[in-house]
């Protein structure tokens, strides 16, 4: 598999293919494999990323932490580099939920240049998808607590880069999560992966 368009539809199918029965809960129950695409997208389209490695990474940084899938499995396929960056965002799901919140801010400052441009992108997708339709049942409130503890996971991210810390800062200070990205988690502010599954 030479070509970098043959690598990255490798990823698609392979995304899609594990994420196939898989929907976001928002009200109009989006095809759950639309967010990974769209990270990648947005890591393309507004970072000016050209990496096919991080651009694979982005398509299958869900796969292990939402699906059946094993980091082994994604080496075997697509090589050390991808499944590093894969391992990096990926939540340990067997730890309780208020530390795996906990870890995103502690551990966001530590992680990889590329790692960062891929949480970037990440968070920036699900919170454009939480104000344009939030969560079936989420208050108001819940959306605003999100929006603080993601801006505090951002805060560590700085430096990767200006046009997604730019539109990032841009929601944020919209949903009066301040400026400057530095408001911290408010309570019952969830994980990366409480919000998709409870709708992004």
């Amino acid at each position: 598999m030479d070509s970098d368009a043959a690598r990255l539809l490798d990823a698609v199918e392979f995304a899609a293919q594990k994420h196939r029965e898989q929907r976001r809960k928002d009200p109009e129950g989006t095809p759950f494999i639309n967010h990974p695409i769209a990270v990648a997208r947005i890591l393309a389209c507004e970072a000016g990323v050209t990496d096919i490695e991080l651009l694979q990474a982005a398509l299958l940084h869900d796969t292990v932490e939402d699906t059946d899938t094993t980091f082994a499995e994604l080496e075997a396929r697509f090589g050390g580099a991808v499944t590093g960056l894969v391992r990096e965002v990926t939540d340990d799901k067997e730890l309780p939920r208020a530390e795996r919140k906990r870890l995103q801010v502690e551990r966001a400052p530590g992680r990889s240049p590329r790692a960062k441009l891929l949480q970037l992108a990440d968070k920036l997708h699900n919170l454009r998808d939480i104000a344009r339709c939030p969560p079936a049942g989420w208050s108001p409130e819940r959306v605003q607590e999100y929006f603080r503890w993601a801006a505090q996971v951002v805060s560590g991210l700085r430096g990767s880069s200006p046009a997604l810390e730019a539109a990032l800062e841009r929601l944020c200070a919209e949903r009066a999560a301040g400026p400057g990205l530095e408001a911290g988690p408010g309570p019952g502010a969830g994980t990366a992966g409480d919000a998709r599954r409870d709708g992004q």
